[in-house]
């Protein structure tokens, strides 16, 4: 059990006022409804709530102490006063935990789409580098053979979680962890004690302005993984930082400009350390081969070519995969010292990824896609993938979330009628807004793009509905795309999660449609 003044002894930020005292911890919490005696209790302000609103209520429930922004007297435990109370938080849980990210290497992942991807290809090389790697992503975190679901609509978990679980994993005898960080992650400075040594950037492109306000306060929140990189020097293992950047991507001036690390650059179109050529696709995946022009050659690979071109194979759907596969394979060659044969081997050694361009086939003559693509970048790319992929048309579905970046409802449809032959508009998430109204602001978009309602868009509230009208429409060799939820295993209305899981929906309709066994469709209110 670590005492108040053990946790603040490293403690990195400024204390304005209170002194910390050597009362026994028994767990930090920023809930209130959570403490318990010998609690220390962090206040801190919040989108919907203020903690400093609940000190008394903690107190009453037995808290040790308080740490909180707002000046304070005469409280009857100690209070820290400090500048920001979340992210003082970060570094608290990391000191509580005794700061289990110095013990390991730390990679750590972030943009607007593809970072679950490109984590899980990082973590099937470093298993086929025999290195003992643990991951924390937006789906679940895996500590050797446990695989902890991290919950429904997850973000990065919070600080507290995220140092337990880094813990557990040092306890494991990991070595290496990669975590997939989000820009809520950042902004809220969830994982500013993680000390981490390779940080990799897929794209920046437009989500999550209805939080972060502007598209450049976004940004700023991404780029502070790569400010980081800069924070901690070289680690105690001996390693240097190094930032993996997207040519590609807009982002790259920016990135290249704030991050005080060395910098390695990979791409497909543009001229990179690192590029994709030779670009062929099959049925099952996707072969090209690796141009190396970062390290001229040091990292000879027996899959080399004439020209000294290394020859990849990746077994996932999707072009932009190819930029996830890229960035992995820098990250782990370039930042970790791992061989290109072994680099190269982990990538093919990826089968699939739940609701990452899933296909789903159920003996149809045309081709089902479940896929997680939930903006409009992502969409855009996902139908352009679909059009390598087949001569026949491409039918997209998807919705729009309540309560989250209004812009993108527009920008979506609008992406849809320009590069899909047809759409579907459906519900996805609607919280406590009208999901007519969500559908009404997408149909706009559509029109404007020259979409017709009722022959080259559809809007269908209820998503199983939706899903089986995608498929009706579908001729021989189209594809249907069923986009924006991918993985996650749960729909919500209102305040209530009703479980939901877009493959089984999926066959369901599909078995209904062919008139075989399946699933049963799960239930929406929609259906009522």
């Amino acid at each position: 059990m670590k005492t108040l003044s053990e946790l603040f002894s490293k403690f990195p930020l400024q204390i304005i006022a209170g002194s910390p005292i050597d009362a026994a911890i028994n767990k930090i919490t920023f809930d209130s409804r959570t403490v318990e005696k010998d609690d220390l209790f962090l206040a801190a302000s919040g989108e919907y709530f203020d903690g400093h609103d609940y000190i008394d209520k903690a107190i009453e429930q037995g808290a040790v102490a308080i740490v909180g922004e707002r000046e304070i007297e005469n409280l009857p435990i100690p209070y820290i006063q400090v500048e920001n109370a979340r992210q003082a938080l970060a570094y608290l849980a990391a000191a509580y935990y005794d700061y289990p990210a110095r013990d390991m290497i730390m990679l750590g992942i972030t943009g607007t789409d593809g970072k679950t991807t490109t984590a899980n290809f990082l973590y099937e090389i470093l298993r086929t580098a025999e290195i003992k790697v643990g991951m924390i992503s937006t789906v679940n975190a895996i500590i050797g053979d446990e695989i902890l679901d991290t919950g429904f609509h997850v973000t990065t978990p919070d600080a507290l979680d995220t140092q337990h679980y880094l813990a557990q994993m040092r306890d494991a005898g990991l070595t290496h962890i990669i975590l997939e960080t989000t820009s809520h992650g950042w902004a809220q400075y969830r994982v500013d004690a993680c000390n981490f040594n390779i940080g990799v950037i897929t794209n920046i492109t437009h989500e999550h302005l209805d939080y972060h306000g502007s598209f450049e306060a976004y940004r700023v929140a991404k780029g502070r993984l790569f400010e980081n990189l800069g924070w901690i020097g070289d680690s105690e293992q001996g390693m240097r930082p190094l930032a993996i950047l997207n040519r590609d991507d807009d982002s790259f001036d920016y990135l290249s400009r704030i991050a005080p690390v060395p910098r390695l650059a990979y791409a497909v179109d543009a001229p990179a350390d690192i590029r994709a050529v030779d670009i062929r696709y099959l049925p099952d995946g996707i072969e090209f081969k690796v141009v190396d022009n970062y390290a001229l050659g040091c990292c000879a690979s027996s899959n080399m070519d004439s020209d000294g071109n290394m020859a990849a194979k990746i077994n996932l759907l999707g072009s932009y995969n190819i930029s996830n596969a890229l960035a992995a394979f820098s990250a782990a060659v370039y930042g970790l010292g791992i061989s290109s044969n072994i680099a190269l081997k982990g990538l093919s050694a990826l089968e699939k990824i739940s609701g990452r361009m899933e296909e789903i086939d159920m003996g149809q003559n045309f081709t089902a896609i479940v896929d997680f693509a939930h903006t409009p970048n992502a969409l855009k790319v996902a139908i352009q993938s679909a059009r390598k992929m087949t001569e026949g048309r491409v039918i997209a579905l998807f919705g729009s979330a309540g309560l989250r970046d209004k812009e993108k409802r527009r920008l979506m449809a609008e992406v849809s009628a320009e590069w899909a032959d047809l759409t579907v508009l459906t519900a996805e998430d609607p919280r406590t807004e009208s999901l007519r109204e969500i559908l009404s602001e997408m149909a706009e978009g559509a029109i404007d793009k020259g979409g017709i309602e009722n022959e080259s868009f559809w809007r269908v509230e209820d998503r199983g509905a939706a899903i089986g009208l995608a498929l009706q429409l579908a001729k021989p060799e189209d594809i249907v795309l069923i986009c924006g939820k991918g993985h996650e295993q749960s729909m919500c209305f209102g305040e209530i999660e009703y479980a939901w899981d877009d493959c089984i929906a999926t066959r369901a309709a599909l078995g209904k449609f062919l008139g075989v066994d399946a699933p049963e469709m799960p239930y929406l209110p929609t259906q009522d």
